[in-house]
């Protein structure tokens, strides 16, 4: 195929891949509704537009209840309020996930627990979450990650035995389905993000489902400035925050809702074309289909990048190259969530991981996950979900951009040894 273009060869790929998010005339004509009504904030709550979208994302997935938050960290910050999460409890998280998962626990002032992930999935490793389990365990909190989910009936059956809550966190899994039934809606509750990436956006906001009525009353207050949610059957009172969603970004959900399953057996047809094309290519590996997955929603694609087995390329300089033949990708998309940047945590901030203690946690450096390393640091490549909304010719340059970087593999190895050389010519000098 030529020689790489980051080392002077031709661009494999001139043309940009479909662009995301795509709006329609629906959309517009949702905007000036909201425009033209005055209305343009949460209040009156909900709004018409977010108790429209509510009721259809609800049956979608599955669930009785859905309520539209101003971000999906929110939303998995009021499903926590809502099962009772307090200051010292214990929540079981995905070592490899986005900060924004984590976050939250640590914002109720409870102690995340990282448990490694399974590496067929990437998804929290449930044969792992009962060895994590503590009196001070409340709550699960699994991840639906890339196309894959955390093994829902393993977490289901484990909350059961040591009577733990768990709230899914449904970010990349818009419209996915376990067994017939929808993502968020197996748990206590399903948080879910409309950030800009995701399969379903308003540049920013979220959404919180449940079948459990008591639980979107909590969750209604928490998000509504502590007023009485709209049913008040359990009567509670709490104090609250305005996390309310406001009315233009609730107006360009709901016809995004009704396109998602075009565009999803879209994204789900060029993935499969995608797979027959990397089946079989030493150096690529895929993660594991389950078929308890029953209906697909197909988020970011991650393959596997084997360096061993591409003459020791390391990823960093295979995703380099690609990125050059005109293939954007990505990746270090994620890191093992405990040695992020916002690691390590000022007990100060975060009493509870003193409370009862002779020393506060460590979180930095008392987990090691070693399967959340590998993806992190040596093997996930992540393409965005958008490369798929296009045609077949659009997969075809992914995967021949793939097939021409491991190609040249020996001419990628000795430019990074070159780097590597010229690296320590230039520390050498300074030093001198």
């Amino acid at each position: 195929m030529g020689k790489l273009a980051i080392t002077g060869g031709s661009r494999l790929r001139n043309e940009a891949f479909t662009a995301w998010p795509l709006s329609t005339k629906e959309e517009a004509a949702a905007l000036e509704d909201v425009l033209n009504s005055g209305k343009w904030g949460g209040q009156p709550f909900p709004g018409k537009h977010a108790t429209s979208f509510a009721k259809k994302f609800a049956e979608v997935h599955t669930a009785k209840y859905a309520q539209c938050v101003n971000t999906g960290t929110v939303a998995i910050q009021a499903s926590l309020k809502a099962i009772g999460i307090r200051p010292g409890d214990e929540v079981i998280v995905p070592a490899y996930t986005w900060e924004g998962t984590v976050g939250p626990v640590l914002l109720m002032n409870a102690v995340p627990v990282f448990v490694d992930i399974d590496p067929d999935t990437y998804c929290l490793d449930a044969k792992l979450i009962e060895q994590a389990i503590t009196p001070k365990t409340k709550a699960i909190l699994p991840v639906h990650l890339g196309m894959r989910f955390a093994d829902m009936d393993e977490i289901l059956r484990l909350a059961k035995k040591h009577n733990l809550k768990v709230v899914e966190d449904c970010a990349h899994a818009h419209g996915g389905m376990w067994k017939g039934k929808g993502a968020g809606s197996m748990g206590d509750l399903g948080a879910f993000s409309f950030q800009s990436s995701k399969l379903i956006t308003s540049g920013e906001g979220g959404a919180v489902i449940t079948n459990n009525l008591e639980y979107m009353e909590l969750v209604q207050s928490y998000i509504n400035a502590g007023r009485a949610s709209l049913t008040d059957q359990f009567h509670h009172r709490i104090i609250g925050f305005n996390y309310r969603m406001g009315e233009f970004q609730a107006a360009v959900l709901g016809p995004q809702l009704d396109r998602l399953p075009q565009q999803s057996a879209l994204r789900e047809n060029n993935m499969q074309h995608f797979e027959s094309r990397l089946k079989d290519t030493p150096g690529i590996g895929l993660l594991k289909p389950d078929p308890r997955i029953t209906r697909l929603a197909p988020y970011g694609y991650v393959v596997k990048y084997f360096a061993d087995q591409a003459k020791g390329t390391p990823r960093a300089a295979f995703v380099a190259a690609l990125q050059l033949e005109g293939i954007p990708c990505d990746g270090l998309f994620y890191e093992p969530v405990y040695k992020s940047s916002l690691f390590p945590l000022d007990s100060a901030d975060f009493p509870a991981l003193s409370w009862g203690r002779d020393k506060a946690l460590d979180l930095r450096n008392m987990y090691f996950c070693p399967e959340a390393d590998k993806a992190a640091y040596e093997e996930a490549i992540w393409f965005p979900h958008q490369h798929f909304l296009g045609t077949s010719a659009d997969v075809d340059a992914i995967a021949d951009g793939i097939h021409k970087v491991l190609a040249n593999s020996e001419e990628l190895r000795e430019l990074d040894h070159k780097a590597i050389r010229n690296q320590k010519l230039g520390r050498a000098d300074r030093e001198s």
